[in-house]
């Protein structure tokens, strides 16, 4: 029998559906990511795994590691899973070797990815199956070959050697385009955490090979934004999560074991990658209007002021670092206790 009051509730329902549908639709807002990551001799890459895998909107598509420990592509493996994305294909550079950590430098740091690695063991890397990696220049190619035209996000949170040898490759089975041309085909946006702004020398630049460096980011045929030394080197971030996350939480123990409980590490990764999926919001503002970053041979970089080049930006923040860092710490401790 129609009954009109069951009818309207109905219908209110079904509008109120198609409104937030039309306000928030979850399938045009989702962000095509690929992560090149180092991690390995740094903590940061973990907290940025951490976002990738725990914020809304982002669809993972692969993570390349550009270390080539086998810990590294272990770790990485293990972090994904664990935050709800064992299928996640992951590369990792050849040949691969089974160092790991040590800090000797400041003899202070502790070794963090092949414990993760053993204890969450998971994905599609398992203890003991980093040969089973994909190498990373393939991964690549065969991610965005099955992407949409202009649909995704590289976010480069290490050195750049597997960007490089991607702008080197050329046709396969996966498509008959050039390097440059796949990238230029279906990259939207290359983010990089390397070098200081306007100029500087910073690690993830000359710390591997700034040959490489230089070629990949001198001749990357796309937009590139670039999270420099002195944007995450402001804001400290971790301290809580290694005091407040859930017992078993991979990331928080690894941030336990690089620093210890209750200190806090740079964030250079973590803002970076956080960039590569959510833009400026109320974070972040760029620090110039064009122009564009050079890479000389040694890895330093300087900002070329060339005003008809208006497709690389560098990053400042929108707030002061307190604030920054008080909010990235949320964004960890929510998706560690989302899980």
């Amino acid at each position: 029998m129609f009954h009109p009051l069951a009818y309207s509730y109905q219908r209110l329902v079904q509008i109120t559906f198609i409104a937030l549908s039309l306000i928030n639709p979850i399938e045009s807002h989702s962000k095509n990511l690929i992560i090149d990551t180092d991690i390995f001799s740094d903590v940061d890459d973990a907290g940025a795994l951490l976002l990738a895998s725990t914020l809304p909107h982002v669809n993972l598509l692969a993570v390349n590691v550009n270390y080539p420990s086998s810990y590294s592509a272990l770790a990485a493996s293990a972090i994904l899973a664990y935050y709800g994305h064992p299928d996640v294909p992951i590369g990792l550079r050849r040949p691969i070797t089974n160092e790991s950590f040590f800090d000797d430098w400041a003899y202070e740091l502790g070794e963090y990815t092949s414990k993760v690695a053993y204890h969450w063991s998971n994905g599609t890397l398992p203890w003991g199956n980093a040969s089973k990696s994909w190498e990373p220049v393939e991964l690549y190619r065969k991610t965005l070959a099955c992407q949409a035209d202009g649909s995704v996000t590289i976010a480069s949170i290490g050195f750049l050697e597997n960007l490089s040898a991607l702008l080197n490759s050329t046709a396969d089975k996966h498509s008959h385009l050039s390097g440059p041309d796949l990238v230029a085909a279906k990259v939207s946006k290359l983010v990089v955490m390397g070098g200081g702004y306007p100029s500087g020398y910073e690690f993830n630049f000359f710390g591997d090979d700034p040959g490489v460096t230089a070629h990949a980011v001198n001749n990357w045929p796309g937009s590139i934004t670039f999270s420099g030394t002195e944007l995450g080197g402001n804001v400290s971030t971790g301290a809580r999560l290694t005091v407040e996350a859930p017992a078993h939480d991979p990331v928080a123990a690894a941030y336990r074991w690089y620093i210890g409980y209750n200190n806090t590490r740079f964030s250079w990764d973590p803002l970076t990658v956080l960039y590569a999926i959510s833009g400026l919001g109320e974070w972040f503002e760029y620090g110039n209007t064009y122009g564009y970053n050079y890479v000389h041979p040694n890895g330093s970089n300087e900002w070329g002021y060339d005003a008809k080049r208006k497709d690389q930006h560098w990053l400042k923040l929108a707030d002061s670092n307190v604030t920054v860092a008080r909010k990235l710490d949320k964004l960890f401790l929510d998706g560690a206790r989302a899980v």
